[in-house]
């Protein structure tokens, strides 16, 4: 066998995640744009003007959202959603949420910090919900995860997140907007050659190889690329470069995570050093692409309609 089977190893995975949510950990002061509506009942005017009131009405009860990831924290505020706990990130976070409270980054959020909150919700990703789970029902935390893991998986959950929270219209546009991206570069893309791909996920001192399976694999076989790795369930495998060049893509993608600019120079040297590469005709051609992290992340994101623009000319040139 080629390739190992095998998940992306923890030890990646959180150093991978240690990484985007990295920065100041000190706890801010509660508040933000979280609201504080009371939710004991109000009398209607009649009775405040004098009148008995024949009914009570009692006030919608107060949703209190933490989010601990910041691609969740995105598509939150493209819902206009009100947060009281968001990620502790290097990555800028929404302007909507400034001054709300960090509650650390995405692997390990602070349980004491997130439970003073009085969250009614807290949404973290089922790529670490192996990791999380317990922590949170230690904790006694109810937290949901999100399966972000493509495009089609992410709008499902967009969708839910609006009726859960009756932002409804907001998901329907969102949604909306990814299935006129993904139709107009599909339309343009009809009747030609499917390019063979190699997508390479790296991190400092290592890659791994992305499947189908994967978000950018996932991606690639929406706009008609053929991903060389086939007949796996799992995200990411193994690198063998044998096997790899006798499969002999025509692209070669490479995702740096982590630390890019560090990953991409160990790519480079990878790929000086290993001869192994030079018999690759996509790098005999030149048609080897480093990623941009913003759009390519390891989950689907709000980035996905920029994302798809930007593939569509390393895959069809």
């Amino acid at each position: 066998m080629f390739l190992s089977r095998l998940k992306l190893p923890v030890i990646v995975l959180a150093f991978l995640l240690a990484l985007t949510g990295c920065g100041n950990n000190q706890p801010e002061a509660q508040g933000g744009n979280a609201k504080s509506a009371s939710p004991s009942a109000t009398a209607p005017a009649s009775e405040a003007a004098g009148g008995s009131a024949a009914t009570t009405v009692s006030a919608a009860p107060e949703r209190r959202i933490v989010s601990t990831t910041v691609a969740i924290t995105q598509i939150l505020d493209k819902l206009e959603a009100d947060l009281v706990g968001i990620p502790t990130s290097a990555k800028t976070l929404p302007v909507r949420y400034a001054g709300v409270t960090k509650v650390g980054n995405p692997m390990s959020p602070d349980m004491e910090l997130v439970k003073s909150l009085k969250p009614t919700d807290v949404l973290s990703v089922t790529t670490l919900q192996y990791e999380l789970e317990p922590v949170f029902e230690a904790a006694k935390i109810d937290a949901t995860f999100l399966d972000l893991t493509s495009l089609a998986k992410m709008q499902e959950e967009i969708t839910k997140l609006g009726e859960k929270f009756g932002k409804q219209e907001q998901a329907a546009e969102l949604v909306g907007g990814y299935d006129a991206k993904l139709s107009e570069i599909q339309a343009a893309v009809a009747g030609k050659k499917a390019p063979t791909v190699l997508i390479l996920l790296g991190v400092p001192g290592s890659y791994l190889v992305a499947t189908e399976h994967s978000y950018i694999g996932d991606l690639v076989r929406l706009l008609g690329g053929v991903n060389i790795v086939q007949g796996e369930k799992v995200e990411f495998l193994a690198s063998n470069t044998e096997y790899l060049q006798r499969s002999n893509p025509d692209v070669i993608l490479r995702a740096a995570h982590g630390m890019p600019e560090e990953v991409v120079k160990m790519f480079d040297e990878e790929f000086k050093k290993n001869d192994i590469w030079k018999h690759f005709s996509a790098v005999r051609n030149g048609r080897v692409y480093d990623l941009e992290e913003a759009l390519f992340g390891t989950t689907a994101n709000i980035a996905a309609d920029e994302a798809m623009e930007a593939l569509l000319p390393m895959l069809y040139p």
